[in-house]
């Protein structure tokens, strides 16, 4: 399972009761002192409790398919509550109607009406190469689809001549890791924001052997950190974790022990965290 991961300064259980209150068909699923979880039209989130180390940007936003004006209307109401636009919501040519909005905690949104036929996902991640990594945004999701299971490029649209980006860098694509679909496109506009940690994406293992194999190839030219965190090669972070942690951690009786054990782990060790 592979799902993103929303950094947040201590207001992880606001940010997912705000998310509940706005998203269609949500849900709680679980919550710990460190993160709360929910899911929304089939798409699961972590929100985490961090630090103000790391803000949410745009290089990472999510893209919602909707189904009427009315669903899209709403949403961007909602989300413009002490957020802020970054395209207002207009006609474009990919869309009779779209927005990209940063709603108040930072997160931004992509709103388009229609063509759910064509992505086949309500919500969707979008990573946008900016800066140094622009024009890499086809070799890193060619490198994730390789990593992963039951992944594979679904289409690939790249600017052209005379259009208002580098000829040949991908203006839009779409690619499956995991049977969950992402979205991502490259800007050579001057940005001035990158990846952080501030959007992760958790990988959810259940087998050391798992860990291991994930842990190694998307290290491969990044960098390893604490906690099951790592950095690929694109500067896109990652938790690969065991999919046991969550019940360990809602054990009272052991939860100061594996929380003792897994902040002196960089790769998780499940062997270490159940003896804990």
């Amino acid at each position: 399972m592979i799902y993103p991961c929303l950094w947040f300064d201590g207001k992880a259980k606001e940010a997912a009761e705000y998310y509940c209150s706005v998203l269609d068909d949500t849900a709680i699923t679980d919550e710990n002192k460190f993160a709360v979880t929910f899911k929304a039209s089939g798409q699961k989130f972590m929100c985490l409790n961090g630090g103000p180390e790391f803000k949410i940007n745009p290089s990472i936003s999510f893209y919602i398919i909707c189904k009427s004006e009315e669903e899209i209307d709403r949403l961007w109401k909602s989300f413009l509550q002490g957020g802020s636009v970054l395209m207002p919501l207009d006609k474009y040519d990919w869309s009779s109607k779209y927005g990209w909005v940063s709603d108040r905690f930072g997160v931004n949104w992509q709103l388009s009406f229609g063509g759910i036929e064509d992505v086949s996902q309500k919500i969707s991640p979008v990573l946008m190469f900016t800066g140094t990594q622009c024009g890499k945004a086809e070799e890193a999701f060619q490198f994730y689809t390789s990593v992963f299971k039951n992944s594979r490029v679904k289409s690939i649209a790249r600017y052209l001549k005379g259009e208002n980006d580098v000829e040949g860098t991908v203006k839009h694509a779409q690619f499956i890791l995991g049977n969950k679909i992402f979205m991502s496109m490259d800007s050579s506009f001057s940005h001035q924001f990158s990846f952080n940690e501030a959007i992760s994406f958790v990988v959810e293992c259940d087998t050391q052997e798992e860990i291991d194999y994930f842990w190694n190839k998307l290290t491969e030219g990044g960098e390893e950190s604490q906690c099951g965190w790592l950095k690929d090669k694109y500067g896109i972070s990652w938790q690969v974790v065991p999919a046991i942690l969550g019940q360990l951690l809602r054990d009272a009786s052991r939860v100061e022990r594996v929380t003792a054990a897994f902040l002196k782990m960089k790769k998780f060790d499940i062997e270490k965290l159940i003896n804990a």
